[in-house]
């Protein structure tokens, strides 16, 4: 009867091992679509930037944030509609439209009624544009752009950084 009970025990606790190892890799697996939406909400900033530049109607002097006299916001700001000028980072952002992301609802498809309309409500992005200074050259013609997604997942305060380089020619 003791050695029964004793298996018992050890059992007991190698099942509670592997379901607490259980929740954590549910957990961490649940985080992927929220680091994939971060990635692709980086790289439609640092698109956005190239479209500020390639659309012409922002000057080079203009494709840098506000502290340094250009239209991309200098502090963290929720997803949201890009706003009349279509650049996303910019004072005239619609914040009361924030970016939200659909999944397919029981129909299976997007085009129903039935889609699932999730916010991104967790999600933050500061958008750092710094020159980036050429030794023996006057005027800067090259810039940084450090694109910084903050989110929640969970209990899981998660980051990424998407760092990228622009000329002032397209």
């Amino acid at each position: 009867m003791i050695e029964a009970a004793i298996s018992l025990l050890v059992l007991s606790i190698g099942i509670m091992g592997l379901a607490a190892m259980m929740t954590n890799g549910v957990a961490f697996m649940s985080m992927s679509e929220a680091d994939y939406i971060a990635q692709q909400k980086a790289e439609e900033a640092v698109e956005s930037v190239f479209y500020a530049r390639d659309s012409q109607l922002y000057t080079w002097a203009q494709i840098q944030n506000v502290s340094n006299g250009g239209i991309f916001l200098n502090n963290p700001e929720v997803l949201c509609d890009p706003g009349p000028d279509g650049i996303i980072g910019t004072a005239d952002d619609n914040t009361a439209d924030l970016d939200a992301i659909y999944t397919p609802g029981p129909s299976g498809t997007l085009d129903g009624s039935d889609a699932i309309k999730q916010y991104l409500s967790t999600y933050t992005r500061t958008i750092a544009i710094t020159n980036v200074v050429e030794p023996g050259v006057a005027t800067t013609v090259l810039r940084q752009i450090t694109v910084t997604i903050n989110y929640t997942v969970g209990r899981f305060q998660r980051q990424y950084v998407l760092t990228s380089y622009i000329c002032q020619w397209s």
